[in-house]
């Protein structure tokens, strides 16, 4: 207990006291640190506030739409770049992955410039006959949102297929042999011998994935220049707690109400993607 206790003591001061003096928070009212008990006045204050509401929408719109596409075309790259015979194999795995660990504001800048109305996304799309007119990727809500799941999906997919294709190349070749032998497509194969074997990895980076979708800060803010436009379109929860707190009149204990509602949906939405596998299983 002695050896462990300075690493203790370190994570019941950074962590521990923060939790519970947020929850503590939750509870309490007022500008800046002048702040009153104030029972569940907060909790009710969520359900009549409009924006709230808005952040909510947009942040589980997220989740919805970008998560399972997210996860899909992981699989399908894993699976494309498991293929022994595939040339240049390291090549696309190393670009496919690159996007993770490259600078968020660097490519925020880079996605502003590619999808304006100038940008090359628009003349390229022109171009080939497929628009009329350029696109406003920044200024309409509906390709606002559009732009923050390609963001996304662009960054994160080829973190969860690096996952996907450790866990392939652990799956005994034999069965595929053995499946191949009797006739069985590639499709099949796919579907029903790779994924089923792929449970437990599907089932932890969808629960990362929910978790980072649902925290999401970092593209919205970079992308919309930290206001969550057009007419917070693309605002989030975490968007939403930052302005509290920060561009707002400072609000600590409705912000740290809001940041507990991310901690629910969270607990939620991993209990009920357990207890989908656990029923699978049986």
């Amino acid at each position: 207990w002695l050896f462990v206790a300075p690493a203790l003591g370190l994570i019941a001061l950074f962590m521990i006291y923060p939790i519970a003096w947020s929850l503590w928070m939750s509870f309490q009212s007022g500008r800046g640190m002048m702040l009153k008990f104030a029972g569940f006045a907060n909790i009710v204050r969520l359900w009549n506030d409009p924006v709230f509401i808005k952040a909510l929408t947009n942040t589980l719109t997220y989740f919805v739409v970008q998560v399972p596409i997210m996860i899909l075309l992981a699989l399908i790259l894993a699976s494309l770049l498991n293929n022994p015979k595939l040339v240049g194999r390291s090549f696309f795995r190393t670009a496919i992955f690159l996007p993770c660990v490259t600078s968020l504001v660097a490519y925020s800048v880079l996605f502003k410039g590619m999808f304006a109305l100038d940008g090359i996304v628009n003349s390229t799309l022109e171009a080939i006959g497929l628009i009329a007119s350029p696109i406003p990727w920044l200024t309409h809500p509906f390709w606002a949102k559009t732009l923050v799941i390609i963001a996304i999906t662009w960054r994160w997919t080829g973190y969860n297929m690096i996952f996907y294709l450790a866990a392939m190349q652990n799956i005994d070749k034999s069965i595929y042999e053995v499946a191949r032998i009797d006739g069985v497509p590639a499709w099949a194969r796919f579907t029903h011998i790779t994924i089923p074997l792929l449970k437990p990895v599907i089932l932890f980076t969808t629960i990362i994935s929910t978790i980072g979708t649902i925290q999401l800060f970092d593209e919205v803010y970079n992308l919309t220049e930290g206001k969550g436009g057009p007419s917070n379109a693309t605002l989030t929860l975490s968007l939403y707690i930052y302005n509290l707190t920060f561009r707002f009149m400072p609000n600590f204990g409705y912000a740290a109400t809001v940041s507990y509602v991310i901690v629910v949906l969270v607990a939620l939405l991993a209990c009920l993607q357990f207890f989908a596998a656990r029923e699978r299983d049986r």
